[in-house]
C-alpha cells in the first residue's frame, strides 16, 4: 500500500498506531511533499512553468521516499542487517536533500513569485526547512556512534538551510 493513496486522516491514524512504521521519516516526507505542493501552487499562479515542473517532481519523489522510509525501517527491524541499516540512513539523507531543494524553490518563489502567494511560498520554505532538520537528525540517530560521510552531509544540509 502506498501512503500517498491514503487520505490524510488515514495516514495520520496509521502513523499513530503502535507499529514501527510509518513513523517520523514517513511523516516528514509527507510534510516535505506538502511543502512542495505549496511551492507548486505558488509557481502555477506565478505562471512559472519551470518551477511547476520542479515542484511536481520533488513532491512525487518525497511521497515515494515516505514509502521507502517505512519499508527500510520495517526491514531493519526484521533483519537488523547492515544493508537494512544503511537504508535507514540513505533514505532520510535523500529526504533531507530533497526537502532542501524544496526550501530553495520556496525561497525563490517567495522573492520572485506572485505577490498574492508570498505566504504560501514562505510556508513551503519553512515546512521544507523543518523537514530537513528532522531528516538530518534521523540520519544522525540511525548512524549511532559510527563515523560516516553521510553524517557530515546531513550536518552540511542543516547549515545550508
Amino acid at each position: 500500500m502506498r501512503h500517498a493513496d491514503l487520505s490524510i486522516a488515514e495516514f495520520a491514524a496509521l502513523v499513530g498506531e503502535r507499529s514501527p512504521a510509518p513513523a517520523s521519516g514517513s511523516a516528514t516526507a509527507v510534510v516535505a511533499a506538502l511543502a512542495a505542493a505549496l511551492a507548486e501552487l505558488t509557481a502555477r499562479f506565478s505562471d512559472d512553468d519551470e518551477a511547476v515542473e520542479e515542484a511536481v517532481g520533488l513532491r512525487t519523489r518525497l511521497l515515494a521516499l515516505g514509502d521507502e522510509d517505512a519499508a527500510a525501517y520495517t526491514e531493519f527491524m526484521r533483519t537488523s542487517s547492515d544493508g537494512a541499516r544503511d537504508r535507514t540512513i540513505d533514505v532520510p539523507l535523500e529526504l533531507a536533500e530533497t526537502a532542501a531543494a524544496v526550501a530553495r524553490l520556496g525561497e525563490r518563489l517567495e522573492r520572485e513569485g506572485s505577490e498574492r502567494l508570498v505566504g504560501d511560498a514562505a510556508a513551503a520554505a519553512e515546512l521544507a526547512r523543518a523537514a530537513v532538520r528532522v531528516a538530518a537528525r534521523l540520519v544522525e540517530l540511525n548512524l549511532g556512534d559510527r563515523t560516516d560521510p553521510r553524517g557530515a552531509r546531513a550536518r552540511a544540509l542543516l547549515s545550508e538551510t
